[in-house]
């Protein structure tokens, strides 16, 4: 039988895929604002959502499992400011704005963002 999969291949190997989406949340968290393809953006704001609330709550076990999937800045900054900032807010930490295609090669491009 046919199951659904969740989330979308990126056309990589697992390792490439989970390495990808990590360095671009990193970007993300860092520069607040990525211009990516649709399809990245669109994955890579389930990666961020879920970053965002483990922190929410302020604490050792939730800074270990950050530190798991980020760099020491980066979960700092997650801990330090985001958190904080969207501590009232229950989601939608992201946004993204299409853009059109990309000259090159057609592909759907976007910027996905942190709201203020």
């Amino acid at each position: 039988m046919k199951k659904r999969k969740k989330g979308r291949k990126l056309s990589r190997k697992r390792d490439q895929r989970k390495a990808l989406l990590k360095n671009l949340a990193e970007s993300l968290i860092l520069k607040e604002k990525i211009k990516t393809t649709e399809a990245k953006a669109k994955e890579v704001r389930i990666f961020i959502e879920k970053a965002i609330n483990l922190a929410k709550e302020n604490k050792l076990a939730k800074r270990r499992l950050l530190l798991k999937k980020f760099s020491n800045q980066t979960a700092k900054k997650i801990m330090e400011v985001l958190a904080p900032k969207y501590k009232e807010r229950k989601g939608g930490y992201t946004r993204i704005i299409k853009l059109g295609q990309r000259k090159s090669d057609g592909a759907r491009m976007a910027i996905i963002e942190l709201i203020k």
